[in-house]
C-alpha cells in the first residue's frame, strides 16, 4: 500500500470510528489491525485509554503498551505505572534514551540547558522521547494516541485517524471528541487510577523540570515548557510547531531564575 492509499484509508477508517463508543473503537483497532502500538504518558486520557485495552482479554494480547521512560519524570508519575500495572493487569513496556545520545546533549547543553533556547529543549525532546519513540514504533502498523481535541488550540482539528508520515503508519486518537467532563466523570466512575499531581493543577504532565501547575484561566496545556513564549507548544512527538527559533522572554527567565533552575 503506497502513501497516497493509507492517507485514503485514514479518511476512511476516521469517519467510520466516528460515532462508536470509546470501547467500541478501541475493540475495532485491535480486531481489524496488527502490530498496534499504545504511546501512554500516563496521564487521563491514557490511562483512560489504558482501562479500555485492560477491560478485553483480546486487547491485552494485540495491542503493546509502551512508555517513555525520560529520566525525568515525576516520583509520582513511576509510582503510577506500578500502580497502572497492578490494578489493570498490563504490561507497560518502558523505552529509555539511549545513553550516547543523552550524554553527548549534557555536554553540549548542560542537564537543564532546555531553559535557555527552544533548540536546546528540542534537542532534549529528541533525546528523552522522540528517538526513543522511534524505536518503540519500529515495525508498527497503527499507532493508538491519546490526543484529544479540548488539549489545546494547535490540538483542536484532531482527527479519529490520520496517516502519519514520519513514522509511515496510521495513528488513531479514540478520544479526539471527547469532553475533559466526560472523561473526569468516566474515570472517577471506574475508579480508575490516576497521578495524585492532577489535582494539584497539572492537567498535563510530562517531564518534572518542564511543568509547572496551571494558573486559573489557563489552557490545559499551558504548564508545559511554561517558559517558552510560543502558544503552539510541543515536544515532537506528534507535532511539530512552525515557530522553531522562539526564546524565552524576559520575565520568565527572571521566574526561571527565581525557582532556581539556572
Amino acid at each position: 500500500m503506497n502513501k497516497k492509499d493509507k492517507i485514503n484509508l485514514s479518511q476512511k477508517l476516521s469517519s467510520l470510528i466516528e460515532n462508536l463508543s470509546i470501547s467500541q473503537r478501541i475493540n475495532f483497532i485491535a480486531e481489524n489491525f496488527a502490530n498496534i502500538i499504545f504511546t501512554t504518558s500516563l496521564g487521563l486520557e491514557d490511562q483512560l485509554i489504558s482501562f479500555f485495552i485492560a477491560k478485553e482479554e483480546k486487547n491485552r494480547k494485540k495491542i503493546k503498551i509502551i512508555t517513555l521512560q525520560t529520566g525525568r519524570l515525576f516520583p509520582q508519575t513511576l509510582e503510577l505505572i506500578k500502580t497502572t500495572k497492578e490494578q489493570l493487569n498490563i504490561n507497560i513496556i518502558e523505552f529509555a534514551p539511549n545513553e550516547k545520545l543523552l550524554n553527548d546533549y549534557i555536554k553540549q547543553y548542560g542537564l537543564n540547558g532546555f531553559y535557555e533556547s527552544i533548540k536546546a529543549r528540542k534537542a532534549c525532546c529528541f533525546v528523552r522521547k522522540i528517538e526513543p519513540l522511534k524505536r518503540a514504533l519500529k515495525g508498527a502498523d497503527v499507532w493508538i494516541t491519546g490526543l484529544r481535541s479540548g488539549q489545546s488550540n494547535i490540538r483542536s482539528n484532531i482527527e479519529f485517524a490520520i496517516y502519519d508520515y514520519e513514522y509511515d503508519l496510521i495513528k488513531f486518537s479514540p478520544l479526539a471528541d471527547l469532553t475533559k467532563g466526560k472523561m473526569d466523570e468516566f474515570i472517577k466512575n471506574n475508579n480508575i487510577p490516576i497521578n495524585p499531581l492532577h489535582k494539584k493543577n497539572y492537567p498535563s504532565i510530562g517531564c518534572e523540570p518542564c511543568t509547572r501547575a496551571i494558573r486559573n484561566g489557563e489552557s490545559e496545556r499551558a504548564g508545559r515548557w511554561w517558559w517558552e513564549n510560543d502558544d503552539k507548544k510541543e515536544c515532537g512527538l506528534h507535532f511539530t510547531p512552525k515557530n522553531s527559533d522562539i526564546f524565552p522572554t524576559d520575565s520568565k527567565i527572571k521566574e526561571i531564575k527565581k525557582m532556581g533552575k539556572l
